[in-house]
This record gives C-alpha cells, structure tokens and sequence, in this order.
C-alpha cells in the first residue's frame, strides 16, 4: 500500500522538492550578502545616530524580495489543500478504483491512513522547511520593516516560524475531508480553497489578537508615534496630528488601536485617523513655525497639556508563543478533520 502510493504521488513529490531546491539556492546565495549588509549598515548608523533612516533605505532596497518571499509561504499551504489534498481521494472516487484496492485485503482505514500519512508528511515538512528558510533569510528585513509590515503584522506573521506547517496540515486534510464530501475533483478544489481562505482571513482578524489578553498604555507624543503634525500657516484653526501604527519603547509590536486622547482622558480622534488638538496657533510654541524645531516644540507642549496616544497592542516578544498557539489551534483542527474522514470512509462512503 505504501509502495502503491509513493507511485501515485512521487510526480508532485519530485516537483515540489524541485521548486524548494530552487527557493533555497537563491536564499543561500543572497542570505549572506543581505545579514553582513544589515549589519555594516547598523555599524555605521550607531555612530552619528541614524539609524531609522537606514532601516528605511534598506527595507527599501529589498522590499520586492521581501514581499516575494512571503507570499511564497504564505501560498504554499493553500497549494497543497488544492492540488494534494483535493483530489488524493476523490480521484479514486471518480475513477472507481477505491473499490479495486478496499478487495484486495486493504481495509479502508489502512488504504486512508497510508494515504494521509505519506502525503501529510510530505506537505508539512515542504512547508515547514519553506517556512523556516525564509525566516531565516528575512530575519534583517523583518528587524528594519516598518510597523504595518513588522514581524507580528498578520501579512508576515503567517509567512514566519513554524505557523506554515500547522497551515499545512489542515489544508491538505481539509482538502482530502472536502474530496470526500463532494466526490467531484474541481468542486472539491474551489471549495477548499474558499474555506482555507475565509479561515486565513478570520484568524487575524477574529481570533489571534486575543489569544493573550493585549496590552494597553498611554505613551507621550512624538516621532515614534505621530506620522504628522500640522500647524495652520493663516494663523487659524487648531493643529491636527496624525498617528502611527506604532508605539514608542516597543518596535515590532502589533497595534490593535490607536487613540489620541485629550486632557480628560477621552478618546478626541476623527473619523479619518487624523484629531485636531484645540490650542492656541497664533503664538506660543504651536505658531506656524514650518520648521521642525517649531512642531518639536509644539509637540512638548501638548504633551504638557496632557494629550496622549492611547494603544492596545501586542508586544514582539509574543512572536513565538503565538506562533505555538496558532500552530495548536490547527493541529486540532487538522486532528478533528481527519478523525471525520476516518468516520466518514468507514459509514458513509461506499
């Protein structure tokens, strides 16, 4: 039986070690070149304290590869729900050769189990080996991103450690338990597809901000928090601050919200991100300087005023233990999926 499947899956096998053979020689040789860059660079910039525009020319330099790379993870898992787990048994469904083996002394949970180990180990160590190489390799990247595309941002986060193998596994069974179903090859791959993708998108956006309670704090205003700061030229109106989606003492971090609040403690931000601060910019330090010393200046006093940004946020350090929870969560998916199949084969499918 195992000999049996090796024979049908060694054509997917072959390609998919050939498309990893490939992605790696390409990290290997750039890998080296970009961490001694990374790190000449952070050389040179701790001596005259610009550090922060050297992580911006950098990330600059290698963004395109950078985005590359991830979404090389982060399709990986999706590819392998639709083109391993798919079809392993609802082509045999189609061509009727299911029953050809269940007579020849193979019981149907030695003929799935054979099938899912083989090929479900294969998918997850593709993915896990895919996944660890480019964490590897984005390790300066990810150290000198911006905040919306820093390691904890739900984009890259998926495309880093060991939450690939996890994503892996319950793609391929979730393929395998959708062929089941439906007995029908092209339907089964686009509604796996689908249903691993509604789940991707819900588990940033629903279930991994809360799998620790997030941390919330106020921090004093300033470059690290404020993306802008306008004073009106005419003499009129208050200034408008607009925030970052960062928060200071904490790079890397993810930010859940972002409030500017006043003196009394509320929240004063407007619709559009942007909040407009109520002081006097006719004289004082918020006059139209146009300089930046005069919004520098601007910006202490409205700390003295007691205006604050308010933030729920997810520290970087969380990286790894999220990382082994969301990996949990889907390891017990993937374990319920395919206690089903097995249920499934044996009642139901004739």
């Amino acid at each position: 039986m195992i000999w049996l499947t090796w024979r049908q899956f060694r054509g997917s096998a072959a390609m998919m070690a050939a498309l990893l053979a490939v992605l790696a020689a390409a990290l290997a040789v750039t890998g080296p070149d970009l961490a001694s860059g990374y790190s000449a660079g952070i050389t040179d910039c701790a001596r005259d304290n610009t550090c922060d525009r050297f992580y911006d020319q950098f990330f600059d330099e290698y963004q395109l590869p950078f985005m590359a790379v991830s979404l090389v993870v982060l399709l990986l898992p999706a590819l392998v729900g639709l083109f391993w787990g798919a079809p392993l048994i609802t082509r045999e469904l189609e061509a009727g050769t299911h029953l050809l083996v269940w007579n020849q002394s193979v019981s149907r949970g030695r003929w799935l189990a054979v099938k899912l180990g083989l090929t479900g180990l294969a998918a997850m160590a593709a993915a896990g080996l895919c996944g660890l190489a480019v964490t590897w390799w984005s390790d300066p990247l990810d150290r000198s991103a911006s905040e919306n595309l820093a390691l904890m941002a739900p984009l890259v986060f998926g495309a880093r450690g060991i939450a690939p193998i996890g994503y892996a596994a319950f793609a391929f069974v979730l393929g395998v338990t959708v062929g089941m179903l439906v007995r029908r090859t092209l339907p089964a791959m686009a509604l796996t597809l689908a249903v691993f993708a509604a789940i991707q998108l819900a588990m940033p956006l629903l279930v991994r901000p809360h799998l620790m309670p997030p941390v919330t704090s106020t921090f004093e205003l300033g470059e690290a928090n404020v993306e802008h700061l306008g004073v009106p030229r005419d003499g009129g109106g208050p200034a408008r601050l607009l925030l970052r989606s960062a928060v200071p003492g904490h790079a890397g971090a993810w930010v859940l919200s972002s409030e500017l609040i006043g003196p009394s403690g509320r929240d004063i931000g407007g619709s559009d991100g942007e909040a407009a601060v109520q002081v006097s910019t006719t004289s004082g330090p918020c006059s139209p300087a146009g300089s930046a010393p005069g919004q520098d200046t601007c910006m202490v006093e409205l700390n003295r005023l007691g205006y604050r940004q308010q933030a729920t946020y997810q520290p970087l350090d969380r990286f790894w233990p999220f990382q082994w929870i969301e990996t949990g969560i889907y390891a017990l998916l993937t374990l319920g999926l395919t206690w089903f199949s097995f249920w499934w084969i044996r009642r139901r499918l004739s």
